[in-house]
């Protein structure tokens, strides 16, 4: 269990912070970066939660997430260990959960003849931010694999999020009946 009894340390007064294997780093390592946007798209979803409360399908998949979410932190703050250290790390089991929760949501929903517009019911236009501020995680991540070693279930999990996201704000949007539709050069 985690016991935070002192909110201001000053330790990150220079510019640098650590990493849960007590490595000092910069604040601008992409690994603070990828785990720093997660709290963001954490962040996001709680505030998605404010118009979806009510959902008896979408808050508890909601809720569940912004635990994983914590997870999926702790993983990318903890770079690979020397062999016998456990860390926390995502699970595959935890993709295959968001892929059945992705096929749940998506099931009623009329398949897209267009791209969808951000807005909607309150609740899916939150869920649209949500997702974005998701999408940019992931760019995050990637740049991350791109340099150092990151669990690849880490990054299906970040990826398979921001579908779910997108379907959960279908799913808010009166099962895709409020959908907005993008409508090609209709403003020209």
């Amino acid at each position: 269990m985690v016991t935070l009894n002192r909110i201001y340390t000053r330790a990150g007064d220079s510019g640098s912070t650590r990493l849960a294997t007590g490595a000092p780093v910069s604040k601008t390592d992409l690994r603070v970066a990828a785990y720093g946007e997660i709290d963001e798209t954490n962040a996001a979803i709680g505030v998605a939660r404010l118009a979806t409360a009510e959902d008896h399908v979408l808050d508890p998949i909601l809720a569940r997430i912004q635990n994983d979410l914590f997870d999926l932190g702790a993983d990318l703050a903890t770079p690979p260990t020397p062999e016998g250290r456990t860390a926390l790390r995502i699970l595959e089991t935890q993709v295959e959960r968001l892929e059945a929760e992705i096929d749940l949501l998506n099931e009623p929903l009329a398949p897209l003849e267009s791209f969808v517009l951000p807005g909607g019911a309150p609740g899916a236009a939150a869920l649209h931010v949500a997702r974005t501020v998701c999408r940019r995680a992931e760019r995050s991540c990637v740049a991350l694999a791109e340099r150092e070693s990151v669990s690849p279930a880490a990054l299906r999990y970040v990826n398979r999020l921001s579908d779910l996201l997108f379907v959960a704000a279908r799913h808010a949007n009166d099962q895709g009946r409020r959908d907005l539709l993008w409508k090609p050069g209709a403003t020209q």
